[in-house]
C-alpha cells in the first residue's frame, strides 16, 4: 500500500437476521493495491445457498487476483473498448477457475460480484449482481460531486431476482464501464445491504445519498494508516440500529480515497 495512490478500507458485517440466527456472514470484501494497479471486489452470497459465505470469499479473491494481473499485464491501455475488454477477460478467467473448483455444486456457493480497477489513466467497473459503486469527481458550485455507476439491469421489470457468478446467464448479464475522469478521487462498493442508505429513491432512478456516502468517504480522507479505532468506526456504523433499521440484511462497505497524485 504504500506506493498505491489511493488509501483503502473496508470490511464486511453480518446482518442483524444473521446475527440473531448465528448464521456467518455471507457478504466479503478484499482489495489489491500497488502503484499502478489497485483493484476493489465486494460479493454477496445467496442466502439461500448452504456455502454462499465461502464462495463470496473465493470469488473477491479470485477477482482481486486476476482483475490485477489483466490491468498490469495491459499496463499503459487506454481508456475505451479495451478496458471493456480486459475486465470481461477477466470476468471469465474468475468464472472458469470458480466453476472449475466447485463442479456440480457450484450454485450451493452462488454469490454476485462487484469490481472495481484504478489506473492511472481510468476507471474499470464490472458487475454482476445487485452490488452498487458511487465515485466522488468534482465539484459544482463548491460542493462535492457523487455518481452512481450504472447497475446490471434487473432479471425482469416484476422480479427481485439477482444474476450471480454462478448464473447460467452470468456472461451475457455483466456489466462492464470504463470511467476517464481525472477528478475521480473517492470510490465506494457496496452490497445491496446497505443500498437504502447509500442511495436515495425519489420518483426516479437511485442517486447517490449525498450525506451518507459524504461521510463514510470524507473520513478517510485524513493522511495517514487507517487507525484501529477508524475500523472500529466503521463496523460499528455497519451495525448501527439506523442502518439496522432500514435493511437487516449482511452489509459490506469498501471504499478508497486518492491519497496522492499518481
Amino acid at each position: 500500500m504504500a506506493d498505491s495512490p489511493w488509501r483503502i478500507h473496508g470490511l464486511s458485517v453480518e446482518g442483524y437476521r444473521h446475527r440473531r440466527t448465528g448464521t456467518p456472514c455471507q457478504d466479503a470484501c478484499t482489495y489489491t493495491a500497488s502503484a499502478s494497479v489497485s483493484v476493489l471486489a465486494v460479493a454477496d452470497g445467496a442466502g439461500s445457498r448452504p456455502h454462499s459465505d465461502q464462495g463470496a470469499l473465493h470469488a473477491v479473491e479470485l477477482a482481486a487476483e486476476h482483475f490485477r494481473r489483466r490491468a498490469a499485464a495491459a499496463s499503459g491501455c487506454p481508456p475505451g473498448e479495451e478496458v471493456h475488454e480486459l475486465l470481461a477477460d477477466a470476468f471469465d478467467d474468475v468464472s472458469k477457475i470458480f466453476l472449475d473448483t466447485y463442479g456440480s455444486t457450484a450454485p450451493d456457493y452462488a454469490t454476485t460480484l462487484t469490481v472495481v480497477v484504478l489506473t492511472p489513466g481510468w476507471l474499470g467497473h464490472l458487475s454482476v449482481g445487485d452490488g452498487f459503486v458511487v465515485v466522488r469527481a468534482g465539484t459544482e458550485d463548491g460542493e462535492r460531486q457523487f455518481h452512481l455507476l450504472p447497475q446490471p439491469p434487473a432479471v425482469s421489470e416484476y422480479s427481485n431476482e439477482t444474476v450471480f457468478l454462478t448464473s447460467p446467464d452470468a456472461p451475457r448479464r455483466l456489466r462492464t464501464d470504463c470511467v476517464a475522469d481525472p477528478r475521480v478521487d473517492g470510490v465506494l462498493l457496496s452490497t445491496d445491504g446497505l443500498a437504502q442508505a447509500a442511495l436515495s429513491v425519489s420518483g426516479g432512478p437511485p442517486q447517490p445519498n449525498t450525506s451518507f456516502v459524504e461521510a463514510v468517504l470524507g473520513s478517510l480522507d485524513t493522511p495517514g494508516p487507517v487507525t484501529d479505532k477508524a475500523h472500529e468506526s466503521l463496523a460499528a456504523l455497519l451495525r448501527s440500529d439506523r442502518l439496522t433499521s432500514l435493511n437487516a440484511d449482511d452489509k459490506t462497505l469498501l471504499r478508497a480515497v486518492r491519497a496522492v497524485t499518481p
